[in-house]
């Protein structure tokens, strides 16, 4: 399994992963590490739809994924990965999505577990009264990728 450290505007993000796929994305509170020169091939892909989605120009993903985790995170994941781009939903909507509503803290649970930062966009689950709620980044990074998303449009007077 190799690693490559690539610069975003949130802090340097860890990109792991090897020819079966990317296993995690991640990004640190504080990180020590440079941005990598040399980058495996087959992580190439990962680190360019990375740029393109920070310069604005990708709103989903075309990469293999090779996470590990358990079934049930897994489904959580792939409910994950159906929320479009500038959308949120809430971690009640999930459990249900899942068929099960009591399910909402075992969800709530795996979505915090989730090893794909952004590619997964668990940022994208909100509390249901609205609320911007647990993010492993940090709630600033959390309305940062928001925000990125759905920029607010000034409205024309005239």
């Amino acid at each position: 399994m190799d690693e490559v450290y690539i610069e975003t505007p949130l802090g340097i993000a860890t990109i792991s992963g090897d020819e079966d796929g990317i296993a995690s994305v991640s990004v640190t509170k504080e990180s020590t590490n440079t941005p990598s020169k040399d980058i495996p091939l087959y992580l190439q892909k990962a680190v360019s739809q990375l740029e393109e989605y920070f310069e604005g120009q990708r709103t989903d993903f075309d990469l293999i994924l090779n996470p590990t985790g358990t079934d049930f995170q897994k489904k959580v994941w792939d409910e994950l990965l159906k929320i479009p781009f500038g959308k949120t939903v809430s971690y009640l909507d999930i459990a249900k999505r899942l068929g099960d509503p009591k399910s909402i803290r075992a969800a709530a649970s795996a979505n915090g577990k989730n090893p794909l930062w952004i590619i997964v966009p668990c940022h994208r689950v909100i509390g249901s009264d609205g609320s911007l709620t647990g993010y492993a980044g940090g709630l600033w990074r959390k309305k940062w990728l928001l925000d990125h998303e759905n920029p607010v449009k000034q409205q024309s007077l005239f």
